[in-house]
């Protein structure tokens, strides 16, 4: 069963509740069913606990629901947001003087620590090129696709990657037991 870090969980509430409110917070958990309802009215969410991927994936698509019309592409921003936030300060440094191939192998190493049960291959097969291989999520997990998107993208902009592409080759929903995302880029 994939798991999720409770550090996400966290980060996922405050935002919500910092951009949209206490009371479109309290609108999304009163949707959510079983599990998840019971995991998001909780009171304390521990940042090194680990929580059910299904419950948080659920939470994702109420979150588009009634917070976005059904926007999913604002998953794609929200991570582009928060990747940007968690990398300032000296982080941010390193990641603008480190190359895109470092980047890569960089966040997927990060990704490791957010996910249990999930595992990432990182395979750069040409410059500007790379081709990162998740195992472990399920077809009802195909939001964190997006947020994996936004996550790779802001980076490599980060870094001083131009005109970044970030294409499931083989989406979470195809239900493969694995997905395949291509990176491309020009420059550094």
């Amino acid at each position: 069963m994939a798991e999720i870090k409770g550090t996400a969980l966290i980060d996922t509430i405050k935002g919500i509740k910092d951009r949209y409110g206490d009371q479109i917070y309290k609108s999304i958990v009163d949707q959510l069913k079983g599990e998840a309802r019971g995991l998001f009215e909780r009171s304390l969410i521990l940042p090194s606990g680990w929580y059910s991927l299904d419950a948080f994936a659920q939470f994702l698509e109420t979150y588009l629901k009634v917070a976005v019309q059904g926007n999913e592409q604002e998953l794609i921003k929200r991570s582009e947001v928060l990747i940007e936030r968690q990398l300032s300060g000296i982080y941010k440094w390193f990641v603008k003087l480190g190359s895109p191939e470092f980047v890569l192998n960089r966040i997927s190493a990060v990704h490791r620590t957010y996910f249990q049960g999930v595992g990432v291959e990182v395979n750069l097969p040409s410059p500007g090129k790379a081709i990162l291989k998740y195992t472990g999520f399920a077809k009802q997990h195909r939001l964190i696709g997006l947020i994996i998107i936004g996550f790779y993208r802001k980076a490599l902009e980060i870094s001083g990657a131009k005109e970044v592409k970030a294409e499931f080759t083989s989406p979470i929903e195809d239900d493969r037991g694995y997905c395949e995302l291509l990176l491309s880029w020009r420059g550094k």
